[in-house]
């Protein structure tokens, strides 16, 4: 016996003893929680969990990143959608209440102008390569236009009709070369009677190639001893082609003319010749193809 009380095995088995004792009174304290070895294999697998874990996280975010992006992109792309349709929406309500205005505009001329016929028509297209500015109506023939009939806006004198077809017309404007308009220095002269025509500048309104690329045009065969000056309205004088006391422009320059044997005055449009959308055709004035 007490060999055996020497022994390794003795020793061995007193260890092992120990160690339940050990367990024993560890599951006293702590109540049944867990064992020893559990708790020693969790400080190996925490860890392990841990490191897991933050791994699936940063993968889910980053898939997360490209599913959001895409709805983000999708969502970008139905926002600009629809804010180009309402940038679309504001723009033709501006367009429709810039026509309107300058029918507006055309139906009081037309009320405080009783002598003249008109057709009231859209620009519809516009030769680019003219200089002068042309463009084609959307009336014609069907609507009672003809050839050589005024076109104007509210602002003033235009140009005239060249051409006409059946449902279109094309209109040369007051810059043009073949332009020919007899007009009038209407603004009053101190000391002189308005109402006395043999007291009034007349000239011919013309365009040139020069002028027009300014948006302007001229009025030729003014006498030399002329009063006309820079700001003076410039108004149609009447007669066959043209009714009487359309606004054609202001006066901006006056000069001599190239042989110094009259005056030439540099004539701004009222009308706005290069951006006009809507204009009306007089059809029928007093007068209107008289010899």
């Amino acid at each position: 016996m007490k060999d055996f009380l020497k022994s390794v095995r003795f020793k061995i088995l007193v260890a092992i003893l120990t160690v339940l004792l050990g367990f024993m009174i560890m599951a006293v304290y702590t109540g049944g929680s867990a064992s020893l070895f559990a708790q020693l294999i969790t400080l190996v697998t925490v860890p392990i969990q841990r490191v897991s874990a933050n791994i699936s996280y940063s993968v889910s975010e980053f898939f997360d990143q490209f599913v959001d992006a895409k709805y983000i992109h999708e969502e970008n792309e139905v926002l600009k959608a629809e804010v180009n349709e309402l940038r679309r929406i504001v723009a033709d309500y501006e367009r429709i209440k810039h026509e309107n205005e300058q029918f507006r505009q055309i139906i009081g001329v037309m009320e405080n102008r009783q002598d003249l016929t008109t057709e009231i028509a859209a620009v519809i297209a516009r030769d680019a390569a003219d200089r002068f500015y042309s463009f084609t109506i959307d009336k014609g023939s069907f609507n009672g236009v003809k050839r050589l009939d005024p076109v104007m806006t509210a602002d003033g004198l235009v140009g005239y009709v060249t051409e006409v077809g059946f449902t279109y017309a094309k209109v040369i404007t007051v810059l043009d070369v073949e332009m020919d308009v007899g007009a009038y220095d209407s603004t009053r002269t101190p000391g002189v009677n308005i109402y006395d025509s043999s007291t009034r500048d007349i000239g011919i309104i013309s365009g040139t190639i020069e002028l027009a690329a300014s948006g302007l045009c001229q009025m030729e065969y003014l006498p030399r001893e002329s009063s006309i000056s820079a700001g003076d309205i410039i108004m149609t004088s009447g007669g066959s082609m043209f009714p009487k006391d359309i606004l054609v422009g202001t006066v901006q320059q006056v000069k001599p003319n190239s042989h110094g044997t009259s005056l030439v005055a540099i004539i701004k449009p009222a009308a706005d010749i290069v951006n006009v959308k809507n204009v009306f055709v007089i059809t029928h004035f007093e007068g209107q193809g008289e010899t």
